[in-house]
């Protein structure tokens, strides 16, 4: 028997099982002395089967009769109650020399269970129910969707539940939550490239808007006064316009950084959850976190300018038929020659 538990201590996962073997199904935790072994070769401790016996607890039934939790098994009790049931002394000798090889570990072993799950540490301290208060909340009502003790389950509101190890469930929760934080990331690169990208579209815009200026003073210092009110027009338009390109884009980026400041406080808050040792405190937050996440992640769709927004090609003007007939005009006086030809003509032929 020392051989076996011997090779059990340095396996982890031949321990695991071990450990579960050990374990009471009513209580979940390792075997209580005095632990009694029903009819069913089912055991469990005393103080577990006097609970499961009381008159509080659903499975009890008058005429000293109870079922095994495990297996339904009915068993029938003598005028001593659960105190006349046999003692398992060979699972209580286990259970002593598993104690004995665990506690003989040494600092070695100490060292070796640093990244053991938060529950599993003893210098945790641990909550307690608010009903039971000696019960530690050491399982998850799946129905309720709140942590609480095994005396709950057995026979407090938590009865007719479907339940689960606390800890399977906190580790499940902490990987979707995990996961909620990769695409939180995911997004903020998204974001910060796009506004990368407008402020590149910014910049190119307002290099435009001057480019046009330019071309657009050249072309009417060629016209000087005669164009002077119409260039002032233009000039204005073109500066509307680009104030209405860059006033959209400033809003998007000043709306992305909000967005952006707003993903980045809550995947901190996140990653301040997740280093929480006590599980219990990270469920009462993780779940309204992996929510918060998953909606900030949706919302990651980016709406961009149309492609060319940063174009002012428009605006090009175009002076060369305008030159050619400023360079044909002589201001008035070609009007005043047809005229006279005009009235030359009506003369001719009325003689």
């Amino acid at each position: 028997m020392d051989i076996q538990t011997s090779q059990v201590t340095h396996q982890p996962s031949q321990r695991e099982s071990l450990e579960s073997q050990l374990s009471c199904p009513i209580c979940l935790e390792m075997f209580q002395k005095p632990v009694v072994i029903l009819p069913c070769q089912h055991n469990l401790c005393r103080g577990c089967a006097s609970d499961l016996y009381d008159s509080r607890n659903p499975y009890h039934y008058s005429g000293g009769i109870f079922r095994c939790p495990t297996c339904r098994f009915e068993v029938v009790l003598d005028r001593h109650g659960v105190y006349g049931l046999q003692r398992n002394l060979l699972v209580e000798n286990i259970i002593d020399i598993y104690k004995q090889q665990q506690e003989s570990g040494g600092e070695g072993r100490r060292n070796s269970d640093v990244t053991d799950p938060p529950l599993k540490d003893k210098d945790t301290k641990e909550p307690m129910c608010t009903e039971h208060e000696d019960e530690r909340i050491n399982i998850y009502c799946v129905t309720c969707q709140t942590p609480t003790c095994s005396m709950c389950k057995v026979f407090g509101q938590h009865k007719d539940c479907d339940v689960s190890p606390l800890q399977s469930i906190y580790d499940a929760q902490k990987a979707e939550l995990r996961s909620a934080v990769d695409l939180l990331a995911a997004g903020n690169s998204c974001i910060q490239a796009v506004m990368a990208q407008m402020e590149e579209t910014c910049k190119s815009i307002e290099e435009n808007s001057q480019l046009q200026k330019r071309r657009l003073g050249e072309s009417f210092d060629m016209l000087y006064a005669i164009l002077e009110e119409r260039k002032a027009q233009l000039l204005e338009k073109i500066t509307q316009v680009e104030g209405e390109k860059l006033g959209v884009l400033k809003s998007l980026v000043e709306k992305y950084t909000e967005q952006l400041q707003a993903s980045i406080n809550l995947k901190e808050k996140a990653a301040q959850t997740m280093e929480k040792v006590n599980a219990a405190d990270f469920l009462v937050s993780g779940k309204e976190l992996i929510s918060q996440a998953k909606e900030a992640a949706k919302g990651s769709n980016i709406q961009r300018p149309e492609p060319g927004f940063e174009s002012m090609e428009h605006f090009t003007l175009c002076t060369d038929d305008v030159e050619v007939i400023l360079y044909q005009m002589d201001f008035g006086q070609g009007d005043e020659e047809d005229v006279v030809t005009e009235e030359e003509e009506e003369e001719g032929e009325e003689e």
